[in-house]
C-alpha cells in the first residue's frame, strides 16, 4: 500500500498537469493569457491576410500579361500530332456480328454531326488552295471555310450508315491537331501504308488524294475561331478475305509539306499508327 507521504505529491502531479491546461489562479489557457492568445491569434490573422494579398495581387499582374485569343507562348508545339476516329488504337471486330462494329459507327456519327451541312451552311465558302487569312477585328471573331462531311464520299456516313463496317471495308477518320498560327508549307496530304504484309493493302481517300487543303489554315484559336472544325481525310481500307482474321498495322503520315512526320522522340508527332483486325 501506498504511504500517506505518497498521497500528497500525487495530488500535486494531478493539480499540476490540470493547471498546466487551465490555471484558475492566473487565468491561463495552456500558459497564456486571454490578451496574450489574442494578440496571437490577431498577429497571425494580419500575417496570412497579408500573403494572401499578394498571391492575388501576383496572380492580377500576371493576368494582365495574359491574351485572352492568343496564347503568350507557342513555340513547345510548332508540329501537330496526328489523331484517327474512331478514337481506338485497336480497330477490331467481326463484320457480320452488328454488336461488335457499333460502338465504332456510332463514334463516327456523334464525331461527324458537326461536319453536317446544316452547320457548315454557317460557314464560308472559301476559295480552295489559298490561306484564309484574316485581320484583327475589334470583336477579335474570326470566319471558318466549310468542311461539309459529304465530301468524305463512301466514308462520310450519308450513302453507307455503317460506314464500311457492315462489309468488312471500314473508314478511318484523321485529322491533325489544332495549333494556332499553323500555315503548312506545299500540299499536305495524308498516306497510308500496311506494315509488314507481303503484299499491298489497296486504300481509298477521300477528299481525293488524301488532300488536306490550306484554305483551313491558319487556325486562330478556340474563342476567336469558334465554328472552326478541322479538315478530315477518310481513308478506306479495301479489305479482302485474304486480310481477314488477320491483325494489320497500319501508319498514316501527313506527306507532301513542311511538317514533321519522322520524329522517333515523339509517334505521333505528323502521324499515327494503329492496328485494324476483321473477322468475318
Amino acid at each position: 500500500m501506498a504511504s500517506t507521504e505518497d498521497k500528497p505529491a500525487n495530488k500535486e502531479n494531478v493539480s499540476s498537469w490540470k493547471d498546466s491546461i487551465y490555471n484558475p489562479r492566473t487565468k491561463e489557457v495552456l500558459g497564456r493569457t486571454a490578451s496574450s492568445w489574442a494578440l496571437i491569434l490577431l498577429f497571425y490573422l494580419i500575417f496570412y491576410c497579408f500573403l494572401a494579398g499578394m498571391f492575388a495581387l501576383t496572380m492580377w499582374v500576371m493576368l494582365l500579361t495574359l491574351d485572352d485569343y492568343v496564347p503568350r507562348y507557342r513555340d513547345r508545339v510548332p508540329h501537330p500530332g496526328l489523331v484517327i476516329r474512331p478514337n481506338s488504337m485497336e480497330i477490331l471486330f467481326n463484320k457480320s456480328d452488328p454488336l461488335k462494329y457499333s460502338t465504332y459507327v456510332q463514334h463516327l456519327e456523334s464525331f461527324l454531326k458537326r461536319y453536317n451541312d446544316t452547320e457548315q451552311e454557317k460557314n464560308e465558302d472559301c476559295p480552295q488552295g489559298e490561306y484564309f487569312l484574316q485581320d484583327d477585328s475589334e470583336d477579335m471573331k474570326k470566319k471558318a471555310c466549310r468542311f461539309k462531311r459529304g465530301s468524305l464520299s463512301l466514308c462520310s456516313g450519308l450513302s453507307d450508315t455503317f460506314f464500311g463496317y457492315s462489309e468488312g471495308k471500314p473508314c478511318v477518320l484523321l485529322k491533325m491537331n489544332r495549333i494556332i498560327g499553323l500555315k503548312p508549307g506545299g500540299d499536305p496530304y495524308i498516306n497510308c501504308t500496311v506494315k509488314k504484309t507481303d503484299y499491298p493493302v489497296m486504300m481509298s481517300y477521300y477528299p481525293s488524294g488524301g488532300r488536306i487543303d490550306k484554305m483551313y489554315f491558319p487556325y486562330y484559336g478556340k474563342k476567336a475561331h469558334e465554328n472552326y472544325v478541322q479538315p478530315l481525310v477518310a481513308v478506306k481500307l479495301l479489305l479482302t478475305k485474304e486480310d481477314y482474321n488477320k491483325e494489320l498495322s497500319v501508319e498514316c503520315r501527313v506527306e507532301g509539306s513542311d511538317l514533321r512526320n519522322n520524329d522517333e522522340r515523339d509517334k505521333y508527332l505528323g502521324r499515327v499508327s494503329f492496328k485494324v483486325k476483321v473477322v468475318e
